[in-house]
């Protein structure tokens, strides 16, 4: 059943390097909730209590709204093949935008993802699992090449636009900062 962890474990790790897909919980005190799916090969562990992750260009941006307000963050795995768990990260996030110092240095451990937009970065507080027992089986066929495909059609010019047209403040109009900090 649960159990607590102050930081990520090897099997952790490993359990984590295994995973195809995972889901970002944030919100602020008195915003919706956001959770949101991710993919790609878009998440990397710094060490023990430090991840990161390049959030690509998508219809929202939700996540970074929330950040910039209210840093806390919850990162959700799940086996979908294999032995049963449940493994969430919760912790403090900063996201970081392509004109910050740091973007350069992290955005290296990422293969270039087209559209990429923000790096978070988390620092792990708690490492909690559970039991996972009721998730079903799924298998993993390959991953979607479709908003890559839509990024790199776009261009950096399109996808700037794009971010000042839909990026720029979240569904509750909290600011993102994208325009000032990434363009």
């Amino acid at each position: 059943m649960g159990q607590k962890y102050p930081e990520l474990s090897e099997k952790h790790i490993e359990f984590i390097s295994q995973q195809k897909l995972f889901f970002v919980g944030t919100a602020t005190g008195d915003s919706r909730v956001n959770i949101s799916p991710k993919g790609m090969d878009s998440f990397r562990i710094i060490n023990s209590k430090r991840v990161v992750w390049l959030n690509v260009t998508g219809s929202g941006n939700e996540t970074a709204a929330h950040i910039q307000s209210t840093p806390r963050m919850t990162i959700m795995f799940f086996a979908l093949e294999g032995a049963p768990l449940i493994l969430r990260l919760y912790g403090r996030a900063t996201v970081i935008h392509p004109a910050d110092p740091e973007w350069q240095t992290l955005q290296a451990r990422f293969p270039p993802l087209p559209g990429a937009r923000q790096i978070f970065d988390l620092e792990v507080e708690l490492v909690q699992s559970s039991c996972g027992m009721a998730v079903p089986y799924f298998s993993y066929q390959g991953d979607r090449d479709l908003l890559s495909n839509w990024a790199t059609q776009k261009r950096d010019e399109g996808i700037k636009a794009y971010w000042a047209e839909k990026n720029q403040f979240s569904i509750d109009g909290i600011p993102t900062h994208i325009i000032k900090q990434g363009g």
